[in-house]
C-alpha cells in the first residue's frame, strides 16, 4: 500500500506508523492534513470536531458531497480513512475543545490545531507546554486567494493575520510568551462577511501543515 514511499522513507515508515496523532478542526484546512497524513503511513490518530457538514462546505471540505450534508465530519472521515486501510486507527470526538473537554493529551506524539477556536488553541498551546508535546496551529486562512502566501513561521512573526493578533493577546494574558509554531498568510484579507474560502488556500494550507508534521517526526 506505501510501496511508491518507501523509496522516500525508507524504515521511516514504520516509525510514522507507531506515532499517535491528535488533530482538532477537520473543516477545510483540517480535512486536508487528515488525507495527507493518512495516506503517508500515520496510523493512529484521533480527531476532533463538533460540526456537521454543510452546503457551504463541498467549495472547500475534503470528503464533503451532497450526500453526507447533516453527518457529522468525524465520523465521515473516519469511514473514509478505513476505506483506505482498514489498519488505520481512527477515534472521532464529537465535541468542541474546551477546559471540560476529557483528553489526554500525554498519549500523542503531536498535536495539530486546525480549528478556528482562539479559546481552544490557547488551551492546547498551555497543555501542550506543560507536557513537553510538540505542537503546531493553523491561523487564518478564510478571505485569501493566494496559496504563495502561506508559510510555516511562529506566531510571533505574523504579519496581516488578524486571528493570528487576537491569538498572541489571549496567550500573554496566560503569561505565555514562548514561540509557537504556525501556519499563517501573509496576504492581507479580503474584507468579506460572511468569510469566503477558497479550496486551493485552504487545501494547500493542510498539505504544508500535514508535510511539517511528517517531516518533524522522521527528521
Amino acid at each position: 500500500m506505501y510501496d511508491r514511499l518507501k523509496g522516500l522513507f525508507g524504515d521511516k515508515l514504520d516509525f510514522l506508523a507507531k506515532k499517535n496523532i491528535l488533530l482538532v478542526g477537520v473543516g477545510g484546512v483540517g480535512s486536508s492534513v487528515f488525507e495527507v497524513l493518512i495516506r503517508s503511513g500515520i496510523k493512529n490518530i484521533t480527531i476532533i470536531d463538533f460540526d456537521k457538514y454543510e452546503l457551504s462546505n463541498i467549495n472547500r471540505q475534503l470528503n464533503s458531497n451532497i450526500e453526507v450534508i447533516g453527518k457529522n465530519k468525524v465520523d465521515v472521515l473516519k469511514e473514509h480513512a478505513n476505506k483506505i486501510n482498514p489498519d488505520i486507527k481512527v477515534e472521532s470526538l464529537i465535541t468542541f475543545l474546551d477546559e471540560n473537554t476529557n483528553i489526554d493529551i500525554k498519549k500523542y506524539d503531536y498535536i495539530i490545531d486546525a480549528c478556528d477556536s482562539i479559546k481552544a488553541k490557547v488551551l492546547l498551546v498551555l497543555a501542550c507546554k506543560k507536557y513537553n508535546k510538540k505542537l503546531i496551529c493553523s491561523l487564518g486562512v478564510g478571505n485569501r486567494v493566494n496559496p504563495k502566501s502561506l508559510e510555516i513561521t511562529t506566531l510571533k512573526k505574523t504579519v496581516n493575520d488578524p486571528l493570528g493578533k487576537k491569538f498572541r493577546h489571549e496567550l500573554n494574558k496566560e503569561g505565555f510568551n514562548d514561540e509557537v509554531v504556525v501556519l499563517s498568510s501573509k496576504e492581507v484579507p479580503i474584507k468579506s462577511n460572511p468569510v469566503s474560502s477558497y479550496i486551493g488556500v485552504s487545501m494547500t494550507a493542510g498539505i504544508l501543515i500535514a508535510d511539517y508534521v511528517i517531516k518533524d517526526l522522521i527528521s
